[in-house]
């Protein structure tokens, strides 16, 4: 079953930007680095779903890019997917763009991928391995 992770939002700040979700009284998780993605992050769990929080560590990152060309806003949706492997090699077969065909480690240690918006209605759309 699918079902909708997350949606990245692109931040310049995390402590500026959780605040108004921990006003809502929603929790917010400890902050984490992803090193590869050169990002800081918290999730906020909203419902099923949860709002990630995106906080470039270096402007070289995508999501320093993505603010520097877009400012801060949504980033990507996730769709939680029951198997990756099988999700990329289906959508490959026919004819879909990805960002990377290597599946990479990210906050939590979950497996994912980007779908290149080119291919997604121009939404960057990030596929996540299902935990359950």
């Amino acid at each position: 079953m699918f079902t909708i992770d997350h949606l990245g939002i692109a931040v310049k700040s995390l402590a500026a930007a959780k605040g108004i979700y921990e006003k809502l009284g929603l929790s917010v998780s400890p902050e984490e680095t992803v090193e590869a993605e050169q990002v800081r992050l918290v999730m906020v769990p909203v419902g099923e779903s949860r709002l990630e929080l995106l906080e470039p560590t270096s402007e070289n990152s995508a999501i320093a890019k993505f603010i520097a060309k877009r400012g801060e806003g949504l980033h990507h949706v996730s769709l939680r997917v029951p198997d990756l492997k099988a999700a990329i090699a289906r959508l490959k077969k026919d004819g879909v763009r990805l960002v990377s065909d290597e599946i990479k480690t990210g906050a939590g240690g979950h497996g994912y991928v980007f779908v290149h918006p080119s291919s997604a209605g121009g939404v960057l759309l990030e596929l996540v391995e299902s935990a359950h």
